[in-house]
């Protein structure tokens, strides 16, 4: 199961089945009718809704975005919000007991059962809880018969059929334990206190889905049962189908398997959420080593219960309006070289059926959170009092324009994944889910003639209510505590304010790079769909038209260099700088600014062997886009202040490292890995004092001007428009080097030694709290032929430590296994297992290892389990070579490096041609103790 989403400010979360007998049920409510019923706001007529008469209902949509595929979702209208006391924790735990056993699915065979249909456990197949609903969900790779049978078949049976077997329930105890731990961290408190801050006398805070440790480790399976019978019935069920199907037969299946669900009893009603209490000013300070250092200053007013119509969207639009204008002077300030806050923003909008809550949040650099405060407040007030602009309004509104057009635009190659989980978001929150020309039209009509005077008069509306309530959170001791946070916001509503200045917006500059290029070579390839294309310059292009996301244009720039421009012997900091820094006539903001009504993007990366620039774009911005990226190249900026800014939230972050043992180990790991090399060490304090903007510089200006550039573009474009545009840009510039020298020893990469006890990192968090890992050495992708059985090799490792150190034992939550094999440093490549676990159960995760691997040394995989291995890789397989962002990635490069061509040809008919001998020999190549590197993250007390 994912991760629980836990309540959040929404401002911007074959056995006999256990029957316990209920004689004291009060009345639950009706089936609700759909939020449609009582809009005016068309829905979606693409979408087939219906209702049982036992009260469950359903949404079916046929969608063909993925070809032959289908997600499927249900949704029990209770999560945490419905449990007594005594349950705190038991939705979430009942959650994980579907996953255990039920009247047609014995004990420990669901994981099977969908990898054996080519599901990927936690990708395609997961669950997650709430506060106010619990959602299983299906992405089936394939939409025939057997596969829609076994999912209504798990769906059926969770409703009213799980076994709940005291034995399974205990084993269970641990996975869930587990889970707590993992989000068990001084963030996670401070989030905790904060809510109970802001809810004070209210359920919601108290019903944290994660729930109580006491009631996880001791609760009877009894108590679990009872919310089962409770909750788990017709009238909070609803089923969500879209895929490439047949809507009339889904209907059928869904009538012919969930009619008969009739439990007895009446269920029970849902708990009295409470009011926000009439409260005036108060504040409270959370402290804890590892804290975020943050300030929220919230107004509670009681929930909007209001129907979703087209007068409230409206409302809700212009106050959007206002909120992102306030928000862009927020990050405008943030800019600045002495800015006390990393970031600021400001919201408004229902909590978990409890309240509604306005908000200005904080981050706040080092120990600046009075200044921080003062001054976010000020600009807040500053809006409040003297409005907005015109010219600011007319900027949001154009930029909400351009987002409900490109999503009519993108309409018809919408994923069903993604619109099956939004179907169950507007059930949650009961809105219309309408079509996207429906949500433009409305776009334009409530924008129309929008004023700064209309939009002002919203914004004044929002932050009123229960408060001002200030919330400090903060990593160390705050001298005077609430009464110091409560005399510094005091002091900020009483300042002077200064009148506010616009910045000047400035025009896009960048639209000549000199005469456009010619191509100096064309080549094509059939079999993938895609043109190789060398301009005279040196410049290369290789474009792969598809119908995959309708008006989506994906691009990467690749400059020759990555990781094998960087010194082995020293850490390089902020990279990210080179992109933050905006460009030589404009700063990161001002560019975002200029481009406004444009879809254009800019990311960069710094890959083994490359620095990737990436941009996502429109056929009608594609020259825009490439003007943005090759201005990167040619006119960066360089400033100084974003690489400063970095530089604080770095330094800031580091002494909270060691707090939480698996962001110990994401930090640590890769470094361990790449033992003596600079390039993988996760940085420390003394890296933060010697770094300098000028090292970036010296790493990433050769590049630009003079290393090799390959641009690949992936999407909705013909190899004409990409080639004029490239011209344009890239191809405009002067000749670029074939090649690029790196010094020999860039490339010597290696493995830690073996070790017969593990390396220990110690950490700050709970002592029931520890990782354990272990790795082998392999080789780079292009050693062998044996790149599938690796990949094999390793999802079975996976799947035996779920089944053993999971599902067996209730050691941890899940247990994973990886694989890496290099495109760039020869010989580089490993396998990896490891897992959250408590110290006292590390040597079993090391046991059960030792024994799993043995085992595949010695006898291999079972027939079945290859195959549960196989086929989610060769459905993932087929599912990710339908989108644009598999084959951007993939074509990277290829010109540079023709073997990656055969990487992306052997793939298939590698995992095809694959036998479980090959997994048996590659296991007995490389899963021995001779290679095996350990790690253990254990407590510090």
């Amino acid at each position: 199961m994912r991760s629980i989403a836990f309540f959040t400010r929404t401002i911007l979360a074959t056995a006999v089945a256990l029957t316990v007998a209920r004689a004291d049920f009060a009345v639950a409510a009706d089936a609700p009718a759909w939020p449609q019923a009582k809009s005016d706001i068309p829905v979606d007529p693409a979408i087939r809704f219906g209702a049982l008469p036992n009260g469950m209902r359903y949404a079916i949509w046929k969608n063909t975005t993925p070809k032959g595929e289908v997600s499927m979702r249900l949704r029990i209208g209770a999560g945490s919000l419905q449990e007594s006391d005594a349950q705190q924790g038991l939705a979430h735990f009942l959650e994980h007991m579907a996953f255990r056993g039920s009247a047609h699915v014995p004990e420990g065979d669901v994981f099977q059962i969908l990898q054996r249909l080519g599901l990927r456990v936690g990708a395609d197949a997961n669950a997650s809880t709430g506060a106010t609903e619990t959602i299983y969900q299906w992405d089936l790779p394939k939409a025939d018969k057997p596969t829609l049978d076994t999912a209504f078949m798990l769906a059926r049976d969770i409703v009213s059929e799980l076994n709940l077997k005291p034995d399974a329930f205990e084993a269970e105890r641990g996975p869930v334990l587990s889970e707590e731990r993992l989000r068990a961290s001084p963030g996670y408190r401070g989030f905790e206190a904060q809510n109970k801050f802001l809810l004070k006398g209210q359920l919601a805070p108290e019903r944290m889905p994660i729930g109580k440790v006491e009631v996880i480790r001791n609760a009877p399976v009894k108590l679990v049962a009872d919310f089962y019978h409770d909750y788990y019935r017709p009238e909070r069920a609803a089923l969500v189908v879209v895929g490439d199907i047949d809507p009339d037969a889904i209907e059928t299946e869904i009538k012919a398997r969930f009619s008969n669900w009739n439990p007895s009893g009446t269920g029970r009603a849902d708990p009295n959420l409470g009011t926000p209490p009439k409260r005036g000013q108060e504040a409270l300070v959370f402290t804890e080593a590892g804290a975020a250092q943050s300030i929220a200053v919230t107004w509670v007013s009681p929930y909007d219960d209001s129907p979703d119509t087209a007068a409230n969207r409206k409302r809700d639009r212009i106050e959007g309006i206002g909120l992102a204008i306030l928000n862009q002077r927020f990050a405008q300030a943030a800019q600045n070289a002495d800015a006390p806050f990393t970031g600021a923003g400001a919201g408004v909008g229902n909590t978990t059926r409890s309240a509604k809550i306005a908000s200005l949040r904080i981050g706040y650099a080092g120990d600046k959170w009075q200044r921080a405060l003062e001054e976010a407040d000020n600009i807040r007030r500053q809006v409040l009092a003297q409005g907005v602009t015109q010219q600011e309004v007319d900027r949001q509104v154009t930029t909400a324009l351009t987002g409900a057009q490109a999503s009519v635009a993108g309409s018809a190659t919408r994923v069903s994944r993604n619109l099956a989980q939004g179907l169950v978001g507007a059930i949650d929150r009961e809105d219309v889910f309408n079509a996207p020309a429906v949500g433009l039209a409305m776009t334009e009509a409530d924008l129309k003639g929008l004023t700064a005077d209309q939009v002002s008069a919203a914004l004044r509306t929002i932050f009123v209510g229960n408060g001002p309530l200030l919330f400090l959170s903060s990593p160390k001791p705050v001298e005077g505590g609430e009464a110091t946070l409560a005399s510094v916001f005091n002091r900020a509503e009483a300042a002077t304010m200064q009148n506010a200045v616009q910045p000047e917006l400035v025009a896009w500059p960048y639209t000549n790079f000199g005469t456009p290029g010619q191509v100096a070579e064309t080549r094509r390839l059939e079999d993938i769909d895609t043109t190789l294309i060398r301009f005279t310059n040196g410049v290369r292009l290789t474009v792969k038209p598809t119908k995959f996301r309708a008006d989506q244009i994906l691009v990467s720039v690749n400059l020759a260099g990555g990781d094998l421009a960087f010194p082995k012997d020293r850490t390089v900091l902020n990279t990210g700088a080179y992109v933050s820094g905006g460009l030589a006539a404009m700063s990161f903001i001002d560019l975002r600014r200029s481009l406004n009504g444009k879809i254009a993007s800019v990311g960069f990366g710094v890959d083994d062997d490359a620095f990737s620039l990436s941009g996502s774009t429109r056929p009608a911005d594609l020259d825009t886009e490439m003007q943005v990226l090759a201005a990167y190249v040619t006119a960066p900026g360089w400033r100084a202040e974003p690489f400063q800014q970095s530089l604080t939230s770095l330094s800031d972050s580091l002494p909270k490292l060691d707090t939480s043992p698996m962001g110990l180990f994401g930090a640590k790991f890769p470094e361990l890995l790449h033992p003596g090399d600079a390039r993988w060490a996760y940085p420390t304090m003394a890296d933060v004092g010697q770094a300098r903007l000028e090292q970036v510089k010296a790493i990433i200006e050769p590049a630009l001007a003079n290393a090799p550039i390959e641009i690949t573009m992936v999407g909705d474009v013909t190899v004409e428009q990409a080639t004029k545009a490239v011209a344009a840009t890239f191809g405009a510039l002067p000749p670029r080097s074939d090649a690029f020298s790196q010094p020999p020893q860039s490339t010597q990469v290696k493995f830690p030694a073996p070790t017969a006890q593990p390396v220990v990192l110690r950490h700050a968090g709970r002592a029931d709290q520890g990782v354990a890992a272990i790795a082998w050495q392999t080789t780079d992708v292009y050693a062998d032929s044996e790149s599938a059985a690796r990949r094999l090799v390793t999802d079975i490792l996976q799947s035996r430590l779920v089944d053993q150190l999971r599902v067996r034992d209730g050691a941890t939550y899940s247990p994973s296994a990886t694989a890496s094999a290099s495109r760039t440093f020869p010989g580089y490549g490993y396998i990896a297992a490891y897992a959250e676990i408590p110290p006292e159960k590390t040597q079993l995760f090391y046991d059960t290892v030792k024994q799993v691997t043995a085992d595949l040394r010695d006898n291999g995989p079972t027939a079945d389990e290859f195959e549960r291995a196989r086929k989610p890789n060769l459905e993932g397989l087929a599912r990710t070579e339908e989108t644009n962002g598999y084959w951007v990635g993939a074509l990277g490069g290829v010109q540079t490096d023709e073997r990656r061509l055969k990487l992306i040809r052997d793939v298939r008919p590698g995992l095809e041609k694959v036998t479980p001998a090959d997994v048996q020999r590659v296991a007995r190549k490389y899963l021995t103790e001779e290679r095996a590197w350990r790690l253990v993250i254990a407590p510090k007390q």
